[in-house]
């Protein structure tokens, strides 16, 4: 890159990265323009004369990308690299980097939050207040709805990955016997018993997904994985959406197959008006958060400081947490 010109620098989406992060500091680095959100008809304009792209969720194809000649560098705004044709900015010689282990310990935290709130019923339990009936109540013992102690419990991850692992010694110290399953094949932990699929499915009473989703993990969790499970078991997805079959999981909860369901990811974001997970959505043991498991506030300046340092290594003629092998 000709160090003696600015670098023309777009966030494209800059709006999923929140409006209360300083992006300032990336005037340091070329001739920056801003565009809150993704606008489909004009993505492929915006970066026409781009030689940097900042992006989250657009999908960086040839449809998108055939007329920006300058472009150099995509960088996005978060570890997923499935946005990225990779093939095709390959051949064009166009350089990707993502941003790794910057919102572990928000999503470990998250995953936690969806946990507890399911498994000690507080939806129940705080619509019991405040409807008065606590008020009402005759005497001081409550058990309309009946919870259990963590503490000898098996929790199942599926994905020992940074996130997996977290979760993992997090579950063991309320307790819990933690297995897990390696969708990969290539994750192995010595302090976590690996076991199949199906026993993970058969033996957990909490099972958290933190696995990314490419063809091993696609509709993993199906309607014969659900018919394995325990009755009352725990299921939480903290990985992608595509992971779960919605349809087999919203008969799931109707036909009360398993105990609970917490989700921070959907197939399809925002929620599409034909999920069939709508129609679970009024019942207290479904427990639905729009994709903010990584977005704490120190996570989410964590992710721009590295998308930061991501391009001022490019710029210095390295590729930094590269997409791909250079």
């Amino acid at each position: 890159m000709n160090k003696d010109k600015r670098p023309k620098i777009v966030f494209m989406e800059a709006q999923s990265l929140g409006d209360d992060m300083d992006l300032s500091a990336f005037d340091k680095l070329g001739d920056v323009t801003v565009y809150d959100v993704d606008t489909p008809a004009e993505n492929a304009i915006r970066i026409k004369e781009a030689d940097i792209a900042i992006m989250n969720k657009i999908k960086m194809d040839e449809s998108i990308l055939k007329d920006a000649k300058n472009l150099k560098l995509i960088c996005i705004t978060a570890t997923g690299t499935d946005p990225i044709d990779v093939p095709y900015i390959k051949k064009r010689g166009i350089a990707a980097s993502n941003v790794v282990g910057y919102s572990t310990e928000a999503v470990v935290q998250h995953t936690f939050s969806l946990l507890f709130y399911l498994w000690e019923k507080s939806r129940f339990y705080d619509d019991y207040v405040k409807r008065g009936e606590y008020e009402r109540q005759v005497g001081f013992g409550c058990f309309p709805e009946k919870f259990h102690e963590l503490a000898g419990k098996t929790w199942g991850i599926i994905g020992l990955g940074r996130i997996g692992r977290r979760v993992a010694d997090i579950a063991k110290a309320f307790g819990c016997e933690v297995i897990y399953y390696s969708t990969s094949g290539k994750n192995s932990n010595s302090d976590y018993r690996q076991v199949s699929f199906d026993e993970l499915l058969l033996r957990s009473d909490i099972v958290s997904i933190h696995a990314p989703l490419n063809d091993a993990t696609s509709k993993l969790m199906n309607e014969s994985a659900f018919k394995k499970m325990k009755k009352d078991a725990v299921l939480l997805n903290l990985g992608r959406g595509g992971i779960i079959d919605d349809e087999a999981l919203a008969e799931a909860i109707e036909n009360d197959e398993i105990g609970a369901v917490g989700l921070d990811v959907l197939n399809g974001e925002p929620i599409k008006h034909d999920n069939p997970l709508n129609r679970i959505l009024d019942r207290s043991n479904v427990y639905i958060t729009p994709h903010i498991a990584w977005a704490a506030v120190e996570a989410r300046k964590r992710c721009v400081e590295e998308v930061y340092k991501n391009i001022e290594s490019f710029l210095n003629g390295e590729v930094r947490n590269s997409v791909y092998d250079i």
